[in-house]
């Protein structure tokens, strides 16, 4: 198989551009590197794409490792055909070469296996001819042996048709069919034992659908519901359909004494041996298309709340509540530094309201604060009563966002908290981490197990494997599309950098505790085991405020700095006025690219990204993002009325439709056919995690604690 023609058809791109990405990736370069600094290379792929050809080409190189072990298997069995390893080399797809090799695979012992060791091989090719001209039980006679355990003349004939079914059943050919037919008209179905049970699964006790028309969603559902024993699962197969088509390719001629004899082997090679293989293979392959959608949606929702732009440069209140052991609450400063931390108990069973309000005035006072972080979980909605009662009582300007404080309770308890806030409890640094995921989200969420960030669906039923390295995908494109401060950046957030690993960011931070800042970054490669592969990948990556060069607080790559010093010089600029912000409108001044791009010894996309980012030195992609919505009053659902308008921040998107914060404890979901006028198959086309959306109230359940939205207005 050509891997590159293979690739450069699935992803729909030029082979210079399949050729250059697979060298690149296999010199060891990372894809936010090859993304960012070797565009002339790729064709200016992005990192969503070169993920996708990076899974495939490991797919791909894998299917061919598989085939090679297949054939050399056959081969010393003296049984390779050039049919059958031309069918074997043009495989597209594993299924399909674990099919072509059934009939050679060393097995276990089957009743097929006990048959042929009890001779019965011969009658089986007998009965296959079709030219018996006597009865068969005449024919079995001559195999009747003590000595090889065939009693009688049954045992002849069963033993020949258990040969003949295991030869039926090993068929690539029949396989394909049949996997073909049930999934083009199987249908997939779900019952239990006891519907009058009341459980989340309700929908699915009495459930069929086309096997070829189930989302992705629902297969996972099924799925749950059989591994929790509420719901048993089926396909029900096209039966009659594909028995007919099997007893036309096993009968071939009409023999009185065979053709029952035939019809008997197709139906029990199909109803003992094809059909629940298929089944489990249909099953597992939904899953996994299922699980790949799931993860894809899981990874554009985390890129989104990774991506939200942080509020800079403002003292926040980090508010964690709780009933009975109090809400703990830690002032952070503009910079991240925890200025103080308290506990107070302003809700249930202490309900300390007036001294909880004194105690934050005088912390609002005292620091100044203009914004307070409360976490979204238990004691959240009596929190911001509290809240919103004291912020009237005060003449500071102080507004209140509620923050999805999923993971803040993993991180807190997790060696990392641990060793960046020795002295705190669990609590205090759940506090502090909900107020940095204001400031900064990125910085923050990167400490937090992605899995465990609630913007998935579902996620703790897939493949753990897949996730993780998708997610981990994910983050490292994000951080490395902002970039770190080499200086204040942390080594849980250093370690997503382009080429460096877990030990060397713990090396990174060590070295700058022990020697100071970094004032440029060839100093990178003075830290232990950071080598010149390792400096490659992160320099472009790594900013540096204020160091020797201006180029160092860019993005520019050092390995371009003498293209862009001739740049500003033959623009007529000098270094200091980078930073400066005194180069607006450089790009402008380029009139004859392809002439300067020679002159200076680089391509003409690499001479723009330059251009680009001397105008807006290390610009912070998340800026263009939407700004997240602050409060100074709150919304209870009992207020909420069909037809009411509202401002929300998308929360969560699932494949049916989108769950949206609106100020009331609850978010409310906006299904899919409620999104917009026109057609669309996926939510993830019209919304993102982290929009801000107008929605209008279509229904309020108080009981069930549903709210219904919609964005058509």
């Amino acid at each position: 198989m050509d891997i590159i023609k293979q690739l450069q058809d699935e992803l729909k791109i030029g082979r210079h551009q399949v050729e250059a990405a697979v060298k690149l990736i296999d010199e060891g370069n990372t894809i936010p590197f090859i993304a960012r600094y070797r565009k002339e290379a790729t064709g200016s792929l992005n990192d969503e794409v070169l993920r996708n050809l990076d899974e495939r080409l490991r797919y791909l190189r894998n299917l061919e490792e598989r085939k090679e072990a297949v054939l050399s298997s056959i081969r010393e069995q003296e049984k390779l055909t050039p049919e059958l390893e031309k069918q074997i080399l043009d495989a597209a797809t594993l299924v399909a070469v674990e099919d072509l090799y059934r009939p050679y695979r060393p097995k276990r012992r089957t009743r097929a296996t006990i048959a042929k060791e009890k001779g019965l091989e011969p009658l089986a090719n007998l009965i296959s001819l079709q030219m018996l001209t006597t009865p068969l039980e005449e024919i079995a006679k001559d195999y009747i042996s003590e000595e090889k355990g065939v009693a009688n003349v049954q045992e002849a004939i069963d033993g020949a048709k258990d040969i003949l079914a295991e030869t039926v059943s090993d068929n690539a050919g029949f396989r394909t069919y049949i996997r073909k037919a049930t999934m083009d008209q199987g249908i997939l179905s779900s019952s239990t034992k006891d519907d009058t049970v009341s459980s989340v699964y309700e929908m699915y006790y009495h459930h069929e659908e086309p096997v070829k028309k189930t989302a992705g969603h629902r297969v996972l559902a099924l799925n749950r519901g059989e591994k929790e024993k509420i719901l048993t699962v089926k396909i029900t197969a096209p039966r009659d359909q594909i028995l007919r088509y099997l007893e036309k390719q096993l009968i071939t001629r009409e023999n009185p004494y065979t053709t029952p004899a035939l019809k008997e082997v197709a139906e029990d090679s199909y109803d003992r041996l094809i059909a629940p293989a298929i089944e489990r293979e249909i099953r597992s392959s939904l899953t996994e298309m299922a699980e790949d959608g799931a993860i894809k949606v899981f990874g554009k929702n985390l890129e989104q709340l990774l991506m939200q732009p942080p509020i800079e440069n403002r003292v926040v209140l980090g508010w964690d509540p709780a009933f009975r052991t109090g809400c703990k609450l830690a002032v952070v400063d503009g910079t991240g530094k925890v200025l103080d931390t308290v506990v107070i108990y302003p809700t249930a069973p202490q309900n300390k309201v007036e001294e909880s309000k004194r105690i934050v005035k005088n912390l609002i006072k005292k620091y100044h604060i203009s914004l307070i972080s409360v976490g979204n979980g238990t004691a959240s909605r009596e929190s911001e009563q509290v809240i919103v009662e004291m912020l009237k009582e005060i003449p500071e300007k102080v507004q209140y966002i509620i923050v999805n404080e999923a993971g803040a309770s993993v991180y807190s308890a997790s060696k990392l908290a641990t060793e960046e806030f020795p002295k705190f409890d669990v609590g205090q640094r759940s506090a502090v981490s909900i107020a940095r995921r204001l400031q900064d989200p990125l910085s923050e969420l990167v400490k937090i197990d992605p899995k465990s960030i609630g913007v998935g669906q579902y996620q703790h039923d897939m493949n753990q494997k897949h996730l993780s390295e998708t997610l981990q995908g994910v983050v490292e494109d994000c951080v490395n599309k902002v970039g770190v401060d080499l200086n204040t950046a942390s080594a849980s957030l250093l370690e997503y950098i382009s080429g460096i690993s877990k030990a060397l960011a713990k090396n990174i931070v060590a070295y700058r505790e022990e020697n100071g800042v970094f004032t440029n970054r060839r100093q990178l490669l003075k830290v232990a085991k950071l080598g010149p592969k390792a400096f490659e990948q992160c320099a472009g990556f790594m900013r540096i405020k204020g160091g020797d060069n201006p180029l160092d607080g860019t993005s520019v790559h050092p390995e371009s700095y003498e293209a862009a010093g001739k740049l500003l010089s033959r623009l007529g600029y000098e270094p200091d006025q980078i930073l400066a912000g005194g180069l607006k409108g450089i790009s402008k001044k380029i009139t004859n690219p392809s002439k300067l791009s020679a002159e200076l010894g680089i391509g003409e996309i690499t001479l723009f990204d330059i251009a680009k980012e001397l105008e807006k030195p290390a610009r912070d992609p998340r800026d263009e993002m939407p700004k997240p919505i602050l409060r100074t009053d709150v919304l209870d659902m009992k207020d909420l009325t069909p037809g009411m308008i509202l401002k929300g921040t998308v929360r969560n998107v699932i494949d049916f439709g989108a769950f949206v914060d609106i100020g009331v404890h609850q978010d409310g979901l906006v299904h899919i056919s409620q999104m917009t006028e026109r057609f669309i198959k996926h939510p993830l086309e019209a919304v993102s995690v982290g929009d801000i959306v107008e929605v209008k109230v279509l229904s309020v359940d108080l009981n069930k604690k549903r709210i219904s939205l919609t964005m058509k207005l």
